[in-house]
């Protein structure tokens, strides 16, 4: 039998989609601004400003959460000045939030940029030519031709920021309640024998709404290749 969810592991799933959904509001107008600049301008150090982006998605994920911790710790570089006020982010949930947003952010900006790329520039030109200002044209003609991608980039750092595990951990560790995400939870469960039901809960839990979340990437990704066909011809 699996059993019914304990209220520790409700937690650990309330807590992971909280993180997720925090972790993609903090990043996601990053992501926007700059896959915008990726796409649009061409300046010295595009390549290693866009190297240094994807970073994360090949540093182990220890390694990113160490960095956090040297940078925004409490006695990190920058948090040392942040705790006096109150700001501490470290072995905190917003912590954790950050930590998985950061690796996220790689994956949310290529698939912005995806759609930045596709974008047929005829129409922003039209604008402008009528006397648009750039701002404008941004708001009511880029962005919204742009919407479908960055609603797969919402979708896809969901879900990278769902089963973050490494960096989380080490920037925040795995405080019950508090920190404890479904990635950290599982691991903390493996360690403890005859915890296999809960272990697979979790599982199911993680797999089910990675699945759903795939699911709804490739969905948006092909309506807006629908869209850009339709609007080409």
């Amino acid at each position: 039998m699996i059993g019914p969810f304990t209220p520790a592991e409700i937690q650990a799933i309330l807590l992971s989609l909280r993180v997720a959904v925090l972790a993609v509001v903090i990043m996601l107008p990053f992501a926007i601004a700059m896959a915008y600049v990726l796409d649009r301008y061409r300046f010295w150090g595009r390549g290693l400003l866009d190297a240094i982006i994807h970073v994360p998605l090949v540093l182990p994920p220890v390694v990113t959460g160490y960095l956090l911790l040297v940078l925004l710790g409490r006695n990190g570089i920058i948090g040392r000045y942040l705790e006096p006020l109150g700001l501490s982010v470290a072995f905190t949930s917003t912590g954790a939030a950050l930590a998985a947003g950061v690796m996220a952010f790689p994956l949310m900006v290529r698939a912005i940029r995806l759609g930045f790329e596709a974008i047929d520039r005829n129409s922003e030109r039209a604008a402008s030519l009528l006397g648009a200002h750039p701002r404008m044209v941004f708001w009511r003609i880029t962005l919204p031709m742009c919407l479908p991608a960055i609603l797969a980039g919402v979708v896809l750092g969901f879900a990278k920021a769902l089963g973050e595990f490494g960096a989380t951990i080490t920037f925040v560790s795995n405080i019950p309640g508090q920190t404890q995400t479904i990635a950290s939870a599982i691991y903390a469960m493996l360690q403890v024998p005859g915890s296999d039901a809960g272990v697979f809960r979790l599982i199911c839990v993680s797999f089910g709404i990675s699945l759903l979340a795939i699911w709804a990437s490739e969905v948006l990704a092909r309506r807006f290749r629908r869209d850009q066909n339709w609007d080409g011809n």
